[in-house]
């Protein structure tokens, strides 16, 4: 982490491409650099001219309507889709031609929108199946179970456990996760994707089904993660409440532009989002795309 750690959001200051990151992370790279991103299904543009500046620790929104493109960037982010132009820069490289598994590598975890557990492995399983990234064993020992898996394996379940810890979901270690309530299994999700020792999670709609109470929870852990992990966080959320206690920066997206970006306070009073997204009153629609 840069400077000025605390558990409290940081003003944005300007970064010399006329960005804007958090004041803590100003003489860290950016975790994250998007430059003119854009993708055409067919003959629609479904992302146009998409540019953002993610600083080492930022928590960040992506909000929009239905259909907005928000999704899509995600997919962009993690090479499930190949841009049609631009170029996305993760802690200074390029992801160009990058598998989803090799930009896994680069730093970039991600959750969705719909649940993706193995819902009749274990809870402790799920976590391990996340260290891909981090747990190296030859094929050899991992044939003859030698010295070199059982070190990597105890290593691993070590690890797990005190992820699990971090987020209270350790008693439920050995349950199969399809067994889990929705907030749990929720929470397990953004386990296995600390288990890949990201640089930056996407949280795709987290707080999706959540009661009030577990969102609060939700909020409370995204900061957590920020403070102890020391990495970034964008996520796309609907439930303005959470994105507005949260976030530091926020991007608005409609049909695939961004309309607006800034800080909650700026978002809340621009008048191009509220006309496109917040309503009139303010109201919270439900975003999905």
């Amino acid at each position: 982490m840069a400077s000025n750690h605390n558990t409290k959001s940081s003003k944005l200051v300007p970064y010399p491409s006329n960005a804007f990151v958090p004041e803590r992370d100003l003489n860290a790279m950016p975790v994250l650099e998007v430059r003119h991103l854009g993708i055409q299904f067919g003959g629609l543009m479904a992302v146009d001219d998409f540019s953002i500046t993610i600083g080492k620790t930022e928590i960040a929104g992506l909000i929009g309507p239905n259909g907005a493109g928000k999704t899509t960037i995600f997919n962009l982010l993690t090479n499930v889709y190949q841009p049609t132009r631009g170029n996305i820069m993760i802690n200074g490289f390029s992801s160009a031609g990058k598998t989803t598994a090799q930009v896994s590598k680069m730093g970039i975890a991600r959750t969705f929108q719909n649940i993706h557990l193995y819902s009749n492995m274990s809870v402790l399983d799920n976590v391990k199946v996340g260290m891909h990234n981090t747990v190296r064993e030859n094929l050899f020992s991992a044939i003859t179970h030698g010295f070199g898996y059982g070190k990597a394996e105890r290593i691993a379940t070590d690890v797990a456990m005190e992820l699990l810890d971090f987020f209270s979901l350790t008693d439920l270690a050995n349950e199969p996760a399809g067994s889990l309530p929705y907030g749990a299994q929720r929470r397990l999700e953004i386990v296995r994707a600390l288990a890949t020792s990201p640089k930056i999670i996407l949280l795709d709609e987290p707080a999706a089904g959540m009661n009030p109470s577990e969102t609060m929870e939700l909020m409370e852990n995204i900061r957590k993660i920020r403070d102890t992990f020391h990495i970034a966080i964008m996520l796309i959320e609907h439930d303005m409440n959470l994105v507005m206690g949260v976030c530091e920066g926020i991007c608005v997206l409609n049909y695939g532009k961004i309309i607006a970006k800034g800080t909650p306070d700026e978002i809340k009073a621009n008048p191009t989002v509220i006309e496109a997204y917040l309503g009139k009153k303010g109201g919270t629609h439900h975003a999905e795309g």
